[in-house]
């Protein structure tokens, strides 16, 4: 599956499509309602058949539902059964049911098979209206969905996930459920493997040594921010200049996002033109976001990760994900001796047994290197010397 991103041309008929999401937001808020109410009255969970069923009851009865297509209103009562279900499977772990939303902050609309038609060229109708999007590329294969988004400023972009006719050729499997000793297919171009090392003062340690700096796009702009929201807080609720200062702030935090995706994008062809196997260290992104907060956001190693895995992916390279517990800083790259305890202050340790000095993270990043090709089957854990040529 391919997902293609597209913006629509600004026109005044975009309004009913941002009726239609208007519309799927109250539907949205209806079905949470219904959920609490069912389970308050008979202490149990209100299936997606049942829901489906009643609320296409009451959309005959009210012309502004029935403004959202039926494929549409199906498949928020599914969003909403996949929400409960997550929560079902991970409320100890802080997981919480689907809540109330304001409709005005509402985002999209599914259609799947029907509701929707392209007409050839840069023309799509949905519903009875035809809107002009700007092609950016050619859509091939056969259309699944089409999603209309809105975002914060009111612009309007559509989602196609199409599935191609001809299925790209993708070896490279996600590590999670590569077992071990299993060897995946690779597309050997450099013949190296790297393992990588997410740190707080460099956003990336290279087993080769090398280290890259965050631009720290959000800690750059931060007065900036902070100026833009004042202004916004200042403004009287309602008025149409707390509107102009809402899309002002928007903006600012749009250039961040944009600034920082590029980057890494670029980051992650840079490394996967570089190399063929890339090793890193599971991350519990929850709890570093509990110790360090803004900074574990303005990084955003969790992005970073899914845009270097489909890089990957289209170029037939492998990322590797290590155990979240192994000991990767503690543990010398030389000898293996592992340390009791290391504070997160020590910048340099020297291995007891060896004697060696090593870096904090260019340590880790070389465990994690020799660790991620043991797990493919492409080297031993106790090998002194790590450098794999595959």
């Amino acid at each position: 599956m391919k997902t293609l991103k597209f913006k629509l041309y600004q026109h005044t008929r975009n309004r009913f499509l941002k009726r239609m999401i208007n519309a799927s937001g109250v539907i949205y808020n209806h079905c949470i309602a219904l959920h609490k109410r069912y389970y308050r009255m008979w202490g149990q969970h209100l299936s997606c058949a049942k829901l489906q069923s009643h609320i296409a009851k009451l959309r005959k009865r009210n012309s502004f539902w029935q403004t959202v297509g039926s494929q549409a209103v199906q498949d928020i009562c599914q969003r909403i059964e996949k929400a409960y279900q997550l929560f079902f499977k991970h409320n100890k772990k802080g997981v919480r049911p689907p809540g109330f939303k304001k409709v005005k902050k509402y985002k999209s609309f599914t259609l799947k098979q029907a509701g929707y038609k392209f007409l050839g060229s840069n023309r799509v109708k949905i519903g009875n209206r035809v809107y002009q999007f700007w092609k950016s590329r050619e859509i091939e294969g056969t259309v699944k969905t089409l999603t209309i988004k809105r975002t914060p400023l009111g612009e309007l972009f559509m989602v196609v996930v199409v599935d191609p006719s001809a299925p790209l050729r993708v070896n490279a499997e996600r590590s999670r459920g590569v077992d071990e000793g299993s060897k995946p297919e690779v597309e050997i171009k450099t013949g190296k493997i790297a393992g990588f090392d997410f740190g707080l003062k460099a956003f990336l340690t290279c087993s080769d040594g090398t280290k890259i700096e965050s631009p720290q796009f959000f800690k750059q702009s931060l007065n900036a921010i902070t100026k833009a929201s004042r202004q916004h807080s200042k403004k009287l609720k309602g008025s149409s200049n707390r509107e102009r200062a809402r899309k002002n702030l928007v903006r600012k935090y749009e250039d961040i996002s944009n600034r920082r995706r590029d980057w890494f994008w670029k980051l992650a062809h840079e490394l996967t033109d570089k190399f063929d196997i890339l090793c890193f260290e599971t991350l519990n992104l929850k709890g570093m976001q509990r110790l360090w907060g803004r900074k574990i956001s303005d990084l955003a190693f969790g992005e970073f990760i899914q845009i270097l895995e489909w890089v990957a992916k289209k170029k037939n390279k492998l990322v590797v994900f290590i155990d979240q517990w192994y000991p990767s800083s503690k543990t010398c790259s030389h000898c293996g001796h592992i340390l009791e305890s290391l504070d997160l202050s020590a910048r340099e340790w020297r291995c007891p047994s060896c004697q060696s000095v090593h870096g904090r993270d260019e340590n880790a990043a070389r465990n994690i290197q020799m660790v991620g090709a043991s797990t493919i089957g492409l080297g031993d854990v106790s090998r002194a010397t790590p450098a794999i040529a595959v």
